[in-house]
């Protein structure tokens, strides 16, 4: 069961030794006139998106970033975070992809163990990130870019008059407006390096959590991303080809946004639509205003459709594809968004992916035309999936449950500076290839369809994003007041999961909201503000197992039975 018969009717892909910006440069020179690009009406393209490439990597040159250096980006989908990344890439150096709602302590970690020399962030995180700096153990270069200068006229006054006018004055070091920066790239005399591929390069980090809590960092190379924009493309049945567009809202310090809705639409010569922010009313504006063909999200995303009232009575008619990952698409959910997709005359039903950062994003799609209820359909293109025994290389027959695997051109090249937790991840099997060991059970039946069921490791995900609960908890256990707590994932019908947090108060503590506050207080410094919990319970005591740990999973049954009740 290597290969199941769909996955046999797709011819194997021919993947080009080329770096992510020779892959844009291509299309460049086939297609300079058409939009790479737009940010609130303003069209970048494809021709000026390779010189604003150039001429931020002749300011990296200029600045002292060679090969091999890493450089962070803690950004929104921003023209000057597309045009930093791929600039990065054209010099060799690695993109260090930070999300900007990160704590301060978690930036000061991102720092330190990518060795960054640079970061670039907007504006409004500079006194964060500054502060961060104070912690880090090398000297790193703030690089601060504004929104106002990539928005049209009109548009720039306005940010200016409301937002813009708190962040225009900064200390001097180490802070360098990107503007300024830029200037020294307009010296044309300094000589860029010929683009080397190299396919064992680490040319993105990206971070994800681990059963330890700390996050880690994903090493993967410019194959990984080209491999998975193409096996993209070809799973998704669709031209991504000029004049088409993609709504990119999805961020790029995500696999998925960089991977999905970036990489793949500019390699192909489509035009990303960036959002830097999403809310309800800016995204059904987007979608009236621009009428994209293709739209990709987490759940949570396509579950604020149906609650849109901005969009009554649109002609959806304009969308090729809808795509959803970053968590699983219940049913119902799927039930609900497909009809909505029916009554604005849209002729497509939202398609669901799976995959993990450690192979870029989704390695996984349901079909088209042939959608098995509760399967997330068949592998991309050369990718293999398997079902192994839960903690053995055996594999099992269709029908069995076990651990999912799979091996194929998108794997990471492991986590950086880890290589015991590397070592837990990618194995080589008898047959002498490489795999991931994706840490979630599923099955797949005799047609080669995957189903997933649950994650092994213990993590929520919320609003697409991986929460660990041992991250807060450790957090939590070190206040004073605390003796002990416990993190879980509750259902919630908007974020699909919410975070929280069960606390047993130490001896002579009263459980008071003054002290949730104070807890909330010590979370806040250290944990991203998605990750944050949405509730605080105080108990007496929490459920053991016989072994002496805390029962989170007859929590969970607890919260699961309460959300019931409440439902009835």
């Amino acid at each position: 069961m290597d290969e199941n018969p769909h996955y046999k009717q797709r011819d194997h892909l021919t993947y080009p030794e080329a770096t992510m910006f020779q892959m844009v440069q291509s299309i460049a020179e086939q297609f300079p006139d058409e939009p790479a690009y737009e940010f609130y009406d303003r069209k970048t393209s494809y021709r000026c998106f390779v010189r604003r490439i150039e001429r931020a990597a002749r300011a990296f040159e200029a600045s002292g970033i060679q090969r091999g250096d890493a450089v962070t980006i803690c950004m929104p989908n921003t023209p000057q975070a597309l045009d930093c990344f791929y600039a990065i890439n054209r010099i060799g150096a690695v993109a260090n992809m930070v999300h900007p709602l990160s704590a301060q302590t978690e930036i000061t970690h991102y720092l330190n163990v990518s060795g960054s020399k640079m970061i670039l962030i907007v504006d409004l995180f500079y006194e964060k990130v500054e502060a961060a700096l104070k912690d880090t153990d090398h000297p790193v270069t703030i690089l601060t870019c504004r929104m106002q200068d990539e928005l049209p006229v009109h548009l720039k006054a306005l940010y200016l008059l409301k937002k813009g006018k708190d962040y225009l004055k900064f200390p001097r070091k180490p802070h360098i407006l990107w503007t300024d920066f830029l200037k020294r790239g307009n010296d044309k005399t300094i000589t860029l390096p010929e683009p080397s591929f190299d396919p064992k390069r680490t040319a993105v980090i990206l971070y994800s959590g681990g059963t330890s809590g700390k996050p880690k960092g994903i090493c993967l190379t410019d194959l990984n991303f080209n491999a998975c924009a193409m096996q993209a493309r070809e799973a998704i049945g669709e031209e991504f080809r000029k004049g088409f567009k993609m709504l990119s809202c999805m961020p790029l310090f995500h696999g998925f946004g960089l991977g999905i809705n970036l990489h793949t639409v500019l390699i192909h010569g489509a035009c990303c639509i960036l959002m830097p922010t999403f809310n309800n009313k800016s995204y059904a504006s987007m979608l009236r205003r621009k009428q994209p063909n293709f739209i990709a999200g987490v759940p949570t995303i396509f579950e604020a459709l149906l609650h849109m009232p901005q969009l009554d009575g649109l002609d959806m008619s304009f969308l090729m594809g809808m795509f959803c990952g970053g968590d699983s698409l219940s049913v119902e959910l799927k039930k609900k968004i497909d009809a909505f997709l029916r009554e604005h005359n849209a002729s497509i039903q939202v398609r669901e992916g799976y995959g993990l950062t450690e192979c870029v994003t989704a390695s996984c799609l349901t079909p088209k035309d042939n959608y098995r209820e509760g399967s997330i359909g068949i592998p991309f293109p050369d990718t293999v999936y398997r079902i192994v025994k839960p903690g053995t290389d055996e594999f099992l027959a269709p029908g069995q449950e076990g651990e999912i695997i799979l091996k194929g051109p998108t794997l990471m090249l492991g986590y950086l500076k880890l290589p015991e937790e590397t070592a837990k991840t990618l194995r080589v099997l008898p047959d002498g290839d490489t795999w991931l060991y994706t840490g979630d059970l599923g099955m797949m039946d005799e047609d080669g369809y995957v189903y997933f069921r649950q994650r092994l490791k213990r993590m929520i995900i919320t609003n697409g994003y991986n929460v660990y609960p041992s991250q807060l908890e450790n957090i939590i256990d070190s206040c004073p007041e605390v003796s002990y707590s416990c993190v879980i994932g509750v259902k919630d019908p908007r974020r699909m999961q919410r975070v929280k947090a069960f606390i047993v108060p130490a001896d002579g503590v009263d459980p008071t909201d003054e002290l949730k506050e104070r807890i909330m207080e010590q979370l806040r410094l250290h944990i991203a503000k998605y990750a944050l919990p949405r509730e605080i319970e105080f108990r007496s005591e929490l459920p053991r197992t016989l072994v002496g740990k805390v029962a989170f999973r007859q929590l969970e049954k607890e919260e699961e039975a309460n959300t019931q009740e409440a439902a009835s």
